[in-house]
């Protein structure tokens, strides 16, 4: 498939995300994501807005599904989300039940391995279920809190190539990526770049990033998309 560039809102605001997502997708970026952090503050009321405001543009719910699967799959999907998130953590029958609204109400399923002890395992797991996506994800306490212990932080890319090649669906790398590791995800065989924190989003206060920030997002996307189909 060819590279995909999705920008998380990862906002507490609507208005703000609503600007966000405006300027974002002038730069060039392809699917719209209603973070957790704007879910949260928002709920079904903010992707409402999101496809009010974008009619056409696919849009990710982070839900982080952990149970009563079925139930929060179908209303995002009635509020306009496209992609629902549910985790791998998560009991196998929730995820079974997310995949089933996934199918009954028209939208795709991403598993996201976050936490998991074995994550090349989980991603392998997430797609035997029927997830249609997965998102290979390390968190930003587990992030924050082992580099202030001194220790080196991790990466999604210190497995990506790994996930990819267990699984047989398009994979997404999350989780602290700087710009240039962001534009090498096509590279590892991962053709879904999420743009958030630190790149888009300010990664301390859940705020948009200072700085030109669409001029630097076209510049992202027109590297991602330069890249190709990605096997």
């Amino acid at each position: 498939m060819k590279p995909i560039v999705q920008i998380s809102l990862d906002l507490t605001d609507i208005d703000e995300a609503l600007e966000t997502a405006t300027m974002a997708m002038r730069a060039g970026v392809d699917w719209l994501e209603a973070g957790t952090p704007l879910i949260l503050a928002e709920g079904l009321h903010g992707v409402r807005k999101l496809r009010e405001a974008f009619p056409n543009t696919p849009i990710v719910a982070d839900l982080k599904t952990m149970d009563g699967g079925y139930l929060e799959a179908e209303m995002m999907a009635k509020a306009g989300a496209t992609h629902v998130v549910v985790m791998a953590r998560a009991h196998e029958e929730t995820i079974k039940c997310v995949v089933q609204a996934g199918k009954d109400h028209g939208v795709k399923v991403m598993g996201d391995n976050l936490g998991a002890p074995d994550m090349v395992a989980a991603a392998k797991w997430l797609e035997d279920l029927g997830c249609d996506y997965v998102i290979h994800h390390i968190g930003y306490d587990e992030r924050r809190g082992i580099a202030a212990q001194g220790k080196r932080m991790p990466s999604p890319l210190d497995q990506l190539r790994e996930v990819v090649k267990a699984v047989n669906i398009p994979v997404q790398a999350v989780g602290g990526l700087s710009l240039e590791q962001a534009i090498e995800c096509p590279k590892y065989g991962a053709p879904l770049v999420v743009l958030g924190a630190p790149l888009t989003i300010d990664a301390d206060a859940f705020k948009t990033a200072s700085g030109n920030l669409e001029e630097s997002l076209k510049l992202i996307c027109d590297a991602i998309h330069a890249h190709g189909d990605v096997n």
